[in-house]
């Protein structure tokens, strides 16, 4: 098979099997834990952790902490933002039948990943004026992040949700660990998936690697080392996108050639 139909059958369906798509996974988790990483250095919270998020704001209702609550909601709510705007870029593409959809989106990130390096930097200056959109932005991200690696494998994959990763992980081990005692002809006896098993294991240690790597790379570079993670990001968003920009222009290519072709034939009519 070729590299192009691969892609397309990648982009298109996302299959779990696919090499290019556990790849993908492996790097999205990692650049996940990074920007986690800097996100807690920057406003000492873990963005991507939803879950602690809406805890957290049921607490703060709770004891009357009003103000802290509605900063979480804006926090879910920009969340929720990102990940909409990433499956709006990704639906357009599909509908325009174009394949970089989810490069775009991915570039994108990118680009805010840099803003929010610029903002992290402002907040050592001015930290009470800097802090909310650093948040919300950080937010928006994680949510364009996680929806990328979601739809591209049909909900079978998250890049920042470690708490499902887990779970499958433990899911697959259970089975891995049951005894079939006696074979029933009605039951289906249990068996493990463990080329899953080793995906899911790989994007956790992917992301923890990505944490170790963000910490200490934010811990010496500051809020520059963002620029490297912005240029692995954009890397991988710039396969899909080039290969719709190429074969957009061989299909404008092909369609003025045989315009040319036309005119030429409707010209030697017209002389004959």
């Amino acid at each position: 098979m070729t590299r192009h139909i691969h892609i397309t059958r990648l982009l298109d369906r996302g299959r779990f099997n696919d090499r290019i798509l556990r790849q993908l996974g492996w790097a999205m988790a990692f650049i996940a834990g990074a920007i986690n990483a800097g996100g807690f250095l920057a406003v000492h919270r873990y963005t991507s952790h939803v879950s602690g998020v809406v805890s957290g704001m049921a607490d703060a209702w709770a004891t009357g902490e009003i103000g802290v609550g509605l900063s979480l909601l804006v926090m879910l709510c920009s969340f929720i933002g990102g990940a909409m705007h990433s499956t709006w870029l990704i639906l357009w593409a599909r509908r325009q039948r174009l394949r970089g959809g989810y490069g775009v989106s991915m570039m994108e990130e990118a680009l805010l990943l840099l803003v929010f390096g610029l903002l992290g930097a402002g907040l050592s200056l001015h930290k009470g004026l800097f802090t909310p959109p650093t948040v919300m932005l950080l937010c928006f991200i994680m949510g364009m992040h996680n929806t990328i690696v979601t739809k591209l494998s049909g909900g079978l994959l998250r890049s920042t949700h470690m708490t499902g990763i887990a779970t499958d992980i433990g899911i697959e081990l259970a089975k891995m660990s049951y005894y079939n005692r006696q074979a029933n002809a009605r039951v289906a006896a249990v068996r493990s998936n463990r080329k899953k098993f080793r995906v899911y294991t790989l994007i956790l240690l992917a992301f923890f690697l990505g944490g170790v790597v963000g910490a200490l790379g934010f811990k010496h570079l500051g809020f520059g080392f963002t620029l490297p993670l912005a240029l692995f990001l954009f890397a991988l968003g710039l396969r899909p996108a080039w290969y719709d920009v190429r074969l957009r222009w061989r299909w404008w290519r092909g369609r003025w050639a045989s315009r040319r072709a036309r005119a030429a034939l409707q010209g030697g009519r017209s002389a004959s």
